[in-house]
């Protein structure tokens, strides 16, 4: 029974990601009648790299690739950046006051943001529909898990080696950039990881709050759905969602070997 544990888990795994998964390439690489009706069969003949640079041109990708950019990069700044430094103190400093804290800085994992609050005080302070806003409302619902994450993390790190450099006469800062961030890396990878997913394909946030003022890659494919630039042509919308997925498997190659690590330590603690 065991030894069939592997392979069931493995054949779960192609069906949940490998069928969509090849759904979407093949169709991406259809001709417009052979992906009126989306199927798993093979194309008659590939068209992927037409079919890619057609909704390069065309879609505006370009625009919305720099637009997802100003957003998504300082929004992973930020949040590894104070997430990290917040999970620190928390860890470090066993207190009750840091047991609320954490208890609430966690808290945003199961309590769904109100979208509605957040539109009206963005627009209370004049962010609404800008990238500084959209940057703002990510970085405080996503905070909750990189806090998750690193804290656990965190504790399985020796205190020791904080102690020595402290004897050696560094500071607070000193210690957290020279000894604790460098050993950090695997989880603040899988942190990475998580949320560049979140952020690169979110449409419904950045509907509400950017509300088409900045155009991202979800916005966009949405923006020229909807227009009817897409409209039947399913093998330009695969495409599409291939083009945009690209750097998330790039971001994800990189930072795979430090994912695996990164997720047992920050979640068994």
């Amino acid at each position: 029974m065991r030894k069939a544990q592997p392979f069931a888990v493995t054949a779960l795994v192609l069906v949940v990601i490998g069928i969509p998964l090849w759904l979407v390439v093949v169709t991406a690489g259809k001709s417009q009648g052979e992906a009126l009706n989306p199927d798993l069969s093979l194309p008659q003949h590939w068209q992927l790299l037409e079919n890619l640079r057609q909704v390069w041109t065309e879609g505006e990708v370009p625009a919305a690739f720099f637009g997802s950019l100003l957003v998504v990069v300082p929004t992973v700044a930020l949040l590894l950046t104070f997430g990290s430094m917040a999970a620190w103190v928390l860890a470090r400093r066993a207190t009750r006051l840091n047991a609320v804290l954490y208890a609430l800085g966690i808290s945003g994992i199961v309590l769904p943001p109100a979208v509605v609050t957040v539109v009206l005080l963005l627009r209370q302070l004049g962010l609404a529909g800008s990238a500084i806003g959209m940057i703002g409302v990510y970085t405080g619902i996503y905070l909750s898990t990189v806090i998750f994450f690193v804290t656990g993390f965190v504790r399985t790190i020796p205190p020791a080696l904080e102690e020595a450099a402290q004897i050696d006469g560094a500071g607070p800062l000193m210690v957290f950039w020279r000894i604790v961030l460098p050993l950090l890396r695997p989880v603040l990878a899988t942190a990475t990881i998580l949320i560049c997913l979140y952020v690169w394909n979110d449409v419904f946030y950045a509907f509400f709050v950017v509300g088409g003022r900045l155009d991202t890659l979800p916005l966009n494919l949405f923006r020229v759905a909807s227009a009817g630039l897409y409209l039947n042509n399913w093998h330009l919308i695969f495409a599409y969602v291939v083009l945009m997925s690209l750097p998330l498997v790039v971001v994800l190659a990189v930072a795979q070997r430090k994912i695996i690590s990164g997720i047992t330590g920050g979640a068994v603690k």
